[in-house]
């Protein structure tokens, strides 16, 4: 199987070759692509940023382990969800993997059904987190177009300022100030000043950047 069709996939990754089958039979058995790894090295041999889906990651492992392979991904930028697999003794290190980001985990023994109940809510979680992330893309891409007079009417757009006062602030007439308005308000693809706001709210970074 292609790692790189980014259809949503699940990735094993746990030391124990048997895990790794039962978990994989499981998987395939709902429907969904799955690829198992028998190492945290190998699985990040192989990885793709762009690959959609989520990891069941066994907390221990020789080498490198689940925690690391867990603070690698994080320096990477890494969004896709991770399910962690612990034994009893490894609760304490489950509560620090939820606190670097992880989105579940599970403890042994776990049911068919605790584990696909995780597996479908850490899909839906990828889907919305990249189409967030895509949104924010494009918005980024959308201000990047604006000139830098667009750019300095809807930093004072969004701050509340009406025409009339960013007219005096920048030196310009109420009418120039309105057609840049009126242009950088296509250009974003909005349509009311409250969506302006949400949009550069999204992108969390300064106008005055771009």
């Amino acid at each position: 199987m292609n790692i790189r069709d980014h259809a949503p996939k699940v990735f094993v990754v746990d030391d124990d070759d048997a895990v790794c089958n039962s978990l994989a039979l499981l998987i395939k058995s709902l429907g969904i692509p799955v690829i198992t790894h028998s190492s945290a090295v190998d699985f990040l041999a192989q990885y793709d940023p762009e690959q959609h889906g989520c990891i069941i990651l066994d907390v221990r492992m020789p080498g490198m382990s689940g925690l690391e392979l867990q603070d690698e991904l994080n320096l990477r930028g890494a969004i896709i969800p991770i399910i962690f697999i612990t034994g009893h003794g490894d609760v304490p290190m489950a509560v620090e993997a939820m606190q670097h980001g992880a989105a579940d985990f599970l403890q042994k023994p776990f049911s068919d059904r605790e584990l696909t109940g995780r597996i479908h809510r850490a899909l839906a979680t990828d889907l919305s987190n990249r189409a967030r992330l895509g949104e924010k893309d494009r918005i980024r891409a959308q201000l990047v177009a604006l000139t830098p007079r667009e750019k300095e009417v809807l930093r004072l757009v969004t701050l509340g300022k009406v025409n009339k006062v960013i007219a005096s602030e920048l030196g310009i007439s109420q009418r120039t100030v309105e057609i840049h308005r009126a242009h950088l308000m296509e250009k974003m693809g909005a349509t009311s000043l409250a969506q302006l706001v949400r949009m550069t709210m999204m992108v969390d970074m300064g106008i005055s950047t771009y």
